[in-house]
């Protein structure tokens, strides 16, 4: 499974509570949508955090990084790059 498929997966089935990879496209805003709001960011940043090992500082933690799987994934290459 792909990290963008990971990623979808956690959403799916923690926000839209469902398994149909069709619920949710790679540029849908997860906040202008409604899917998540600021603690579902908070959630997320905590599953992405703890999958890859990683920290998000305060300062990233912002709707350009977050708000779809493309910028998710967008952001994940660049801090998983060096």
């Amino acid at each position: 499974m792909t990290r963008r498929q990971q990623i979808k997966h956690f959403i799916l089935g923690n926000f839209l509570f469902t398994d149909d990879d069709n619920a949710l496209a790679d540029d849908t805003s997860l906040i202008q949508q409604g899917i998540v709001d600021s603690t579902g960011i908070l959630e997320l940043i905590g599953f992405i955090e703890e999958t890859w090992s990683i920290q998000v500082p305060p300062q990233d933690m912002t709707p350009a990084n977050f708000d779809s799987l493309g910028s998710i994934d967008r952001y994940l290459d660049g801090r998983l790059a060096g």
